[in-house]
């Protein structure tokens, strides 16, 4: 007999806290588009251009709490700005913590427009000032750089127009696919559902003020995908039942379409979780930003399948016979308790 942590007949009546949690995902919003106008985000050198430079200590050696001091002072001689160094973890082929430099691009080179050569070799000259100065005071060679990225601002203004491109994009053929697939009250349902995913979740790194990267981008349309595979699930369940349950008032049919794929929904979720919380812990710093976004997404994603996707239906009401072909069938809404 295998394990079930989820009962397969559950009967919890999620429609009845749908004011409640449209109430909390209403606040979060709010939260996180203040925190946003606020706080910003802290955006990598991928979005603000600059220089990105990683080192590891030598075999079975390790960087003390001098090795970092000794960095900070002989970079703060170069005059560079506002120059972050930071001690990192260690990776699965190099298990020791390293060492990283990032210096931004000065103010008056922040600008997307066309390519500026000279701001590009300033970067590049950068980066080898910096490399030498690691090599000196860490006593390293070219062997122990791990990572040297140099962001030019036309690089970085195109990184950020891609970036947001690539959310609309594919928030906007989802919403074609679905509307396709089911009817527009589903497509709104799913759309609104991953605009609140997406808002929270960019709103929890400005919270946080963990680095956004590129990678934190990709994690974002990962976050999507899941999110409207998710409800896609419910969605499917929700039109079986309408089929069955022609008489049944819209608010049961829900609540009992949820508690059919909630075992399904919850675990997927918690397998994914798992992969993704050893990615966390294992999977050093260039990862933790990534899985923790995916983290947060699984969790947020769950939460909005069935308390903002399946609830917008009571709303907006569905066709309730789809034996009827196409667009014959008239848009009912029945009201609940």
């Amino acid at each position: 007999m295998g394990l079930r942590i989820i009962p397969s007949n559950t009967q919890i009546k999620f429609a009845r806290f749908r004011n409640i949690a449209a109430a909390i995902s209403a606040a979060a919003i709010l939260a996180s588009i203040g925190a946003f106008y606020v706080l910003g985000l802290n955006f990598g050198i991928d979005f603000t251009g600059g220089v990105e430079i990683e080192v590891e200590p030598q075999q079975g050696e390790e960087f003390g709490t001098d090795s970092l001091g000794a960095v900070r002072d002989a970079v703060a001689e170069l005059g560079l700005g506002q120059v972050k160094v930071k001690t990192i973890g260690g990776t699965q082929t190099s298990p020791s913590g390293g060492i990283s430099v990032t210096v931004p691009l000065p103010k008056d080179e922040e600008q997307g427009g066309e390519v500026d050569r000279e701001a590009e070799n300033r970067q590049t000259q950068i980066a080898n000032q910096v490399k030498e100065i690691l090599f000196e005071t860490l006593g390293i060679g070219q062997e122990q750089v791990r990572k040297t990225d140099v962001v030019g601002p036309a690089v970085s203004g195109e990184l950020i127009k891609a970036g947001v491109t690539a959310m609309v994009i594919s928030i906007g053929l989802m919403l074609i696919y679905i509307w396709f697939r089911f009817e527009w009250q589903f497509s709104l349902g799913a759309i609104l559902a991953l605009v609140h995913d997406v808002i929270i979740t960019v709103g929890v790194f400005s919270i946080t003020q963990l680095d956004f990267t590129l990678s934190i981008i990709a994690a974002l349309l990962t976050i999507i995908g899941y999110s409207m595979n998710d409800t896609v699930v419910v969605y499917d369940r929700i039109r079986e039942n309408l089929r069955k349950f022609k008489k049944m008032p819209l608010h049961q049919l829900i609540d009992l379409s949820i508690n059919q794929t909630l075992a399904r929904t919850i675990m997927t979720s918690l397998t994914t979780l798992l992969a993704l919380i050893a990615l966390f812990l294992f999977g050093g710093d260039v990862l933790r930003g990534f899985s923790f976004a995916l983290i947060w997404g699984i969790i947020i994603g769950t939460y909005s399948s069935v308390f903002i996707a399946s609830p917008i239906l009571l709303r907006t009401g569905v066709k309730r016979d789809w034996s009827e072909d196409g667009a014959g069938g008239k848009a009912v809404a029945t009201n609940a308790p």
